[in-house]
């Protein structure tokens, strides 16, 4: 059997409009059948974003394209084991040390819990681990999480009415 031919996603229109791609990135990586690849087309070299998809189960390979974008093939390594976290969520997260820093943020409009978290880690020394608790999650805070260097883990709690979070600095 082979795999469907890679799901191409040009993100460049997007971002000339001043729009942020990452939901939309998401949505296509949702939308991929099993085993299919994502194809995005980007004005820059997405490398925030390699380490994001690296967490979700997917190998990256890169290029300059001649019209000076950059094509990035982002493809599935297999079936990720089933961990109850969500799809992105740093597969050694079971072993970090209990949370140094614990944020109730449910109830704040955004932006305001992720402006409080990133606060909050930037005065955290490295290896420390910030939980909170939101009212949904987090889907712009990732890239920005992914682009310093932390790493995160989450789901939604058993009842679906809050999303629990813990980063590692």
């Amino acid at each position: 059997m082979t795999a469907p031919a890679p799901l191409e996603l040009d993100i460049r229109a997007l971002l000339a409009r001043g729009e942020e791609p990452f939901a939309a990135i998401m949505s296509a990586v949702d939308q991929l059948e099993a085993g299919q690849a994502l194809r995005l087309i980007a004005p820059f070299r997405p490398a925030p974003l390699f380490g994001v998809m690296a967490n979700r189960g997917f190998d990256c390979a890169d290029r300059e394209r001649p019209d000076g974008a950059w094509e990035v093939t982002f493809t599935p390594l297999g079936p990720a084991p089933d961990t109850g976290l969500a799809p992105g969520s740093a597969p050694g997260a079971a072993f970090w040390p209990d949370p140094a820093q614990v944020l109730d943020l449910a109830g704040l409009p955004p932006p305001e819990p992720m402006v409080r978290i990133l606060e909050t880690l930037a005065a955290m020394t490295p290896g420390e681990v910030l939980f909170a608790l939101l009212d949904r999650e987090p889907m712009f805070l990732f890239p920005e999480l992914a682009h310093r260097g932390h790493e995160w883990a989450g789901n939604f709690a058993p009842d679906g009415l809050s999303y629990r979070l813990m980063i590692r600095s």
